[in-house]
């Protein structure tokens, strides 16, 4: 049950996030950092999984490679955009946590170009 270690991993890094603040508040986002990288460490396995699965089924369907790889590249961005976007909000930088997550959707936005290029080349082929 992976979720319940990362579950675990939470609560006991908050559960240290607060004594710890009452001591050394500037140590809290350490905390906070250690626990976030932890709880990646804990799903890789499932990511590698999903991402093998997802090589399989755009080799049976003949996909392009490139879209597959695009979208991975999207994902992790998007993940580690919120990563980066929670660590900050936690630190009580919500500014800066904006600015993160503009720049993570405008790199998202713009990689997925290629894909919304072929989609229109789709859809432009179909309709007459």
């Amino acid at each position: 049950m992976d979720i319940v270690k990362i579950i675990g991993v939470g609560i006991i890094a908050l559960i240290i996030s607060v004594i710890i603040k009452q001591y050394k508040p500037e140590f809290a986002m350490y905390i906070s950092i250690i626990a976030g990288i932890t709880i990646l460490f804990l799903i890789i396995d499932k990511m590698y999984g999903i991402v093998t699965l997802l090589t399989n089924l755009s080799r049976k369907t003949g996909m392009n490679a490139e879209y597959l790889t695009i979208l991975l590249k999207i994902t992790g961005i998007a993940i580690l955009t919120e990563f980066a976007v929670s660590i900050c909000k936690d630190s009580g930088e919500s500014a800066i946590a904006s600015k993160i997550d503009l720049g993570g959707k405008v790199i998202v936005i713009s990689m997925s170009i290629p894909i919304i290029s072929a989609l229109l080349e789709i859809i432009m082929k179909i309709i007459p």
